[in-house]
C-alpha cells in the first residue's frame, strides 16, 4: 500500500466531510485542537485528562464518556471512583491519580524532553505502552498513538507507525499527533480500505 502526502490528503479530505455519529468525535474540532494542545498547567486538569485516558482504555468513546462523568462526579463529592466504576483497578488508579494531582503535575512537567515525558506518563498506574501515547498526545507531546488502526496501516505501507506520522507530518505542515488522528478516524470510519489493511 503507498501512503504519500496526496494519498493522505484525499483520505483527509473524506474524513473531514463525514458527520459525527451520534454525538461521536468530530475530526475538524478534533484538529483544530490536537493543532494547539499544550501541556496542562493546573492540576485538576492534568488529573481529569489522565482519567480520562484510564476509562477509555479498551471502550467505546460514548461509553467511556459516561463512566468518566459518573466517575468525576463521585470524585467531587469527595467518593472514591470505585463508587462509580466496577473496575478495581481502574478505579484505584483514578483515585490515586486524583489524590496526587499536583505533584504528579509538578513531576511530568518537570521531564524536559518529550521522549522523558512519555516514559514519565507511562509509569502513571492504569496507564499502559499504548495508552501513554494517548495521554501524551493530549498533553502536546508530538508523538504518534501504535494503536491498532494506525498498526494496521503503517503495516501495509511498511513503516513503524511514529515513522509514517512523522513523514506526513513533515510533508503536510501538521504535527505529528494531528497526521494520526487523521489516519485513526478514516481507518476507523472505513475511508481507508480495512481489507487491504487485514491483509497486510
Amino acid at each position: 500500500m503507498q501512503l504519500g502526502l496526496e494519498e493522505f490528503r484525499e483520505i483527509e479530505r473524506k474524513a473531514r466531510a463525514l458527520r459525527p455519529i451520534d454525538g461521536g468525535f468530530d475530526l475538524n474540532a478534533g484538529i483544530i485542537w490536537q493543532e494547539g494542545v499544550r501541556p496542562p498547567t493546573d492540576c485538576d486538569e492534568f488529573a481529569r485528562e489522565a482519567i480520562f485516558v484510564i476509562c477509555n482504555s479498551g471502550m467505546k468513546h460514548t461509553v467511556a464518556r459516561g463512566i468518566f462523568d459518573r466517575v468525576m462526579r463521585a470524585i467531587a463529592r469527595g467518593a472514591s471512583a470505585a463508587e462509580a466504576f466496577g473496575h478495581p483497578g481502574k478505579a484505584a488508579a483514578i483515585d490515586h491519580i486524583w489524590e496526587n494531582r499536583s505533584k504528579l503535575l509538578g513531576e511530568f512537567l518537570s521531564q524536559a524532553l518529550d521522549d522523558a515525558r512519555l516514559e514519565y506518563l507511562g509509569k502513571l498506574p492504569w496507564i499502559g505502552s499504548v495508552t501513554k501515547f494517548h495521554l501524551a498526545k493530549n498533553f502536546g507531546v508530538d508523538v504518534a498513538k501504535p494503536d491498532v488502526h494506525l498498526v494496521r496501516l503503517a503495516r501495509a505501507v511498511g513503516k513503524p507507525v511514529n515513522e509514517l506520522c512523522r513523514e506526513l507530518a513533515e510533508q503536510s505542515g501538521y504535527r505529528i499527533a494531528t497526521v494520526d488522528l487523521i489516519l485513526w478516524f478514516a481507518c476507523a470510519r472505513g475511508i481507508i480500505d480495512k481489507g487491504a489493511l487485514q491483509a497486510a
